[in-house]
């Protein structure tokens, strides 16, 4: 049977969706980033008198996640009981439907609808307000879609994912035309629609995002189709009714632009009148800092950081001529840098002039293996003219030493 959830004729929705609790960026925890988040999104539903939160999907970043990210999860269900916030929980990617449905008869109790993954009744996803119907559908595995067949190409296994996709909508979107025929439909979904913009965070899936769907694969049935999965906030083929709400922090640095947001919906008479975007403050920056070696430095000192939370930086040091002096100026800049307002993440250096590849320097035949570190350096040093012999001999020098420190640190 269908889920009854609560009755109320004017009703304020917000959709929100890739949370991804217990996410670490380059080893840097980001649990700041998500109570902070949590800080703000409370204040949201309480100012905004939010009846109702639907998160489609990656609950968490990892299946089996840390204990500091379920104890924020169920910290924050609690402050949704407090402020008497009905909330629709679906299963994403990167969670376990296991480890979410557990607790899900009692959270039903609390008002709190569960779907980790796909259920053994398609109408277990329904659920019944009595002006809105949700189909609060988890991101669907290959195994829910289809059976395997022997002999089955990869193009066919596609576009049998791509139809599994297609029709467990459908069969929602009819039971729904059938039984609530007058009320708006809202679907919840975790899946690559086609045209969407990703970034360098989010996983491939449904076989590699080729089993994607299309905006008009959705029946019409739906009045909204709240998206999770793309962390970029976006509306899908122009359709202003399926939109995915995005990550609401940074999850890469390709998002380090973005702005974050959260979707209001209100519904009223029946309808779906008005779908809000709130934008979601900064509470990091996310910031690449790039130039020469000398540019960087600068750029560095006179950093100012706006936002509550240390800034995370991306160096890239670009110089037109290779110098291992520099690749050791730069490691150490990093290994020195202690700022209160910024972290260094991660960190990159190019020569516009560097050689494309290995095999230019030594003659066929020659085994790279049988070749050492130093003796690739000095032929790589013998083909710039420009450099003199002191030069080379400093270069040399310093690469020796970075060799040593690096061979030690091996072997402890």
């Amino acid at each position: 049977m269908p889920f009854l959830l609560f009755r109320k004729k004017h009703m304020k929705i917000l959709h929100t969706a890739d949370w991804h609790l217990g996410k670490k960026l380059h080893k840097h925890d980001l649990s700041k980033d998500h109570q902070l988040f949590f800080d703000w999104l409370i204040n949201l539903i309480h100012k905004q008198n939010i009846d109702l939160l639907l998160i489609s999907g990656d609950i968490f970043d990892l299946a089996n996640p840390p204990i500091e990210a379920r104890t924020m999860y169920y910290w924050f269900l609690r402050q949704m009981i407090q402020l008497k916030c009905k909330i629709i929980i679906t299963g994403g990617n990167h969670d376990s439907a296991l480890m979410l449905d557990a607790p899900k008869e009692i959270l039903q109790l609390l008002d709190i609808k569960v779907v980790g993954g796909a259920t053994s009744s398609i109408e277990n996803e329904i659920v019944v307000l009595e002006n809105l119907v949700v189909c609060a559908v988890p991101y669907l595995r290959d195994a829910d879609l289809r059976q395997a067949i022997e002999g089955e190409t990869g193009a066919s296994r596609i576009e049998n994912v791509r139809l599994g996709i297609k029709k467990h909508y459908d069969e929602l979107a009819e039971i729904c035309q059938q039984k609530y025929p007058n009320l708006p439909t809202i679907a919840m979904g975790h899946l690559y629609a086609n045209g969407s913009i990703s970034s360098e965070s989010e996983r491939e899936i449904q076989i590699g995002n080729l089993a994607s769907v299309d905006g008009n694969d959705f029946s019409q049935t739906f009045d909204y189709v709240a998206l999770g999965h793309i962390h970029r906030p976006q509306i899908i083929g122009g359709n202003e009714r399926i939109r995915y709400s995005g990550s609401p922090i940074p999850l890469s640095f390709s998002e380090k632009n973005d702005q974050k947001i959260v979707l209001i919906l209100e519904i009223a008479e029946n309808k779906i009148q008005e779908i809000q975007t709130i934008e979601v403050p900064k509470f990091r920056q996310l910031k690449r800092i790039s130039g020469t070696l000398e540019t960087v430095k600068s750029k560095l000192i006179a950093f100012q950081n706006d936002s509550p939370l240390k800034s995370f930086l991306e160096l890239e040091v670009i110089e037109e001529i290779f110098n291992p002096l520099i690749i050791k100026e730069l490691n150490d800049l990093i290994t020195v840098f202690d700022d209160e307002n910024a972290i260094v993440l991660k960190h990159k250096i190019s020569f516009k002039n560097e050689v494309t590849s290995s095999e230019e320097l030594f003659v066929e035949g020659q085994n790279l293996e049988d070749i050492s570190e130093k003796s690739m350096l000095q032929k790589r040093l013998e083909k710039e003219n420009s450099l003199s012999d002191e030069h080379r001999t400093l270069m040399m020098e310093a690469f020796t030493e970075l060799l040593s420190i690096v061979e030690q640190d091996d072997e402890n």
